[in-house]
């Protein structure tokens, strides 16, 4: 996906990039090639490939949710910043907290915070199962993503709590969802979870299959979710 590409698709869903925010993106392919060289980010850094799987892609999920208004999402496990950063390169107004268990990481997306000139973006660096037992983030969020991080059995141990009542948890997958999706209906029973819509479709240009579920907040998490960390892992909930 060449950047005319980029432009044209997106401005077809609705979403016309400035100057400014293309330019951000553009220092963000060049930062995460940059730094891909000193820690590993990504084993994609082909400019075409990056604007077509990393960027395009995390971008998906404001087709089917609301993000233009000032929601708090947050983003486990965000790697190199996929999908919250490039949903707040489009939607500045969104206040983004990202959480991810490598150092390295969160000093790569601090810096690349900076270099944007991103405002209202707080990074902390702790595993998923502790933060999501921490007040000051324990259903405090409109919005939860999540991206290829884990199964979605474990992903919503990790991420329900996180969400407040009546918000969102929408971790976007690959293909295969459906089987996650009957494995994980368990789980979300237990956390105050409920599927409301699967969105399944083909990826711009190369066609491989993607499925972003919206999964609402119907009711509190039992206070002993998440359970230690690996445990979710070990022992999850199906």
């Amino acid at each position: 996906m060449n950047k005319e590409q980029f432009i044209k698709l997106l401005e077809e869903k609705g979403i016309t990039l400035t100057p400014l925010q293309l330019s951000q993106f553009d220092t963000y392919y060049r930062m995460l090639v940059e730094w891909n060289e000193k820690m590993n980010l990504t084993a994609i850094t082909d400019e075409e490939e990056v604007y077509l799987k990393h960027f395009y892609d995390s971008i998906t999920a404001s087709f089917y949710v609301d993000v233009n208004k000032e929601l708090t999402l947050c983003d486990v496990g965000a790697g190199a910043g996929f999908p919250s950063i490039p949903l707040k390169i489009c939607f500045p107004t969104l206040k983004v907290t990202i959480v991810d268990s490598l150092n390295k990481r969160i000093t790569f997306l601090q810096e690349l915070a900076k270099a944007l000139e991103l405002k209202e973006v707080n990074f902390v660096h702790d595993r998923a199962e502790t933060f999501g037992q921490k007040v000051d983030y324990r259903e405090k969020f409109d919005l939860v993503t999540a991206r290829a991080v884990a199964r979605l059995s474990v992903l919503s141990e990790l991420c329900l709590p996180l969400v407040k009542e009546g918000g969102y948890f929408v971790p976007m997958k690959a293909a295969a969802a459906n089987d996650e999706v009957e494995k994980g209906k368990k789980a979300l029973q237990i956390l105050g979870g409920k599927i409301v819509e699967i969105h399944s479709f083909q990826l711009p240009l190369e066609e491989s299959e993607r499925n972003i579920l919206i999964i609402q907040k119907v009711k509190p998490t039992p206070k002993k979710y998440p359970r230690k960390p690996g445990t979710p892992n070990k022992l999850p909930l199906e």
